[in-house]
């Protein structure tokens, strides 16, 4: 999946003498990859195998983490010979949140690598694979907002399993945990008081509801200030989500 002007560039630093190691990290291809280019042979690996279409074992974990990040800041985009990309824009500002997307990505689709491609402000993390569809029946043209998004019923049941890890990927997209405050009049003077705060955003109604479902199993009080954002402050339901999502940095 590496195109050729990578595999030049690749070739002539590894003539120049400079290490795999360092050739892996700043090209984002990987050591074996590069062996196999500078040795002249050619890697015999077993077509993969689709969980919903074939027999390979989903890793459930995973799988609801990335759904989350993909309903939040994903799309697939189909490339020659019926090939999709998924992709995950991640924000620069957060690389831990970039090595996460990373990490679930691999363990769905372990037998391909995970590229990360850098544009302006954020960090686009990418993988090659024919059955991403089958994954992700939500896709289709256009953006999510302006149309239908459904989980198919084996979805449902990774999100109910799993809301945790769904509502992490949803929150670390398109969500924050912010510091909010209000004044209070104590013996007759305005006092500053501070409390923090979740919010996630999402033009798609369905999405939306997604979230709100995954909060409803975990018993999460949540409120709309607006028809496209969600809210959770109350102390206790705050004190929820800190436990496995938290602040982004």
């Amino acid at each position: 999946m590496y195109d050729e002007e990578t595999r030049q560039t690749a070739r002539i630093a590894m003539a120049a003498g400079e290490s795999l190691n360092s050739i892996s990290k700043r090209l984002g291809v990987s050591r074996a990859a590069l062996r196999e280019w500078r040795d002249g042979t050619v890697r015999r690996m077993p077509p993969s195998s689709c969980p919903r279409c074939g027999s390979e074992k989903l890793d459930d974990t995973s799988y609801a983490h990335l759904l989350g990040l993909y309903l939040g800041d994903g799309c697939l985009s189909r490339h020659r010979r019926d090939v999709y990309a998924l992709r995950i824009a991640c924000d620069d500002l957060y690389p831990r949140l970039i090595d996460e997307a990373a990490a679930a990505m691999s363990a769905v689709h372990p037998s391909r690598p995970v590229h990360r491609v850098q544009a302006v402000g954020y960090t686009s993390v990418v993988s090659y694979w024919k059955h991403w569809p089958c994954l992700f029946p939500q896709h289709g043209p256009g953006p999510k907002h302006r149309r239908t998004i459904a989980l198919a019923g084996w979805q449902q049941e990774i999100v109910a399993e799993f809301p945790q890890l769904f509502l992490r990927g949803l929150f670390n997209s398109d969500g924050c945990r912010i510091t909010n405050w209000t004044t209070r009049t104590v013996a007759g003077q305005a006092k500053r008081y501070e409390y923090p705060r979740y919010m996630f955003s999402n033009e798609s109604a369905d999405i939306m509801h997604f979230c709100q479902w995954a909060l409803d199993l975990l018993q999460v009080s949540w409120r709309m200030p607006r028809p496209n954002a969600l809210s959770v402050a109350r102390r206790e339901a705050v004190a929820t989500l800190d436990s496995f999502i938290g602040p982004k940095s």
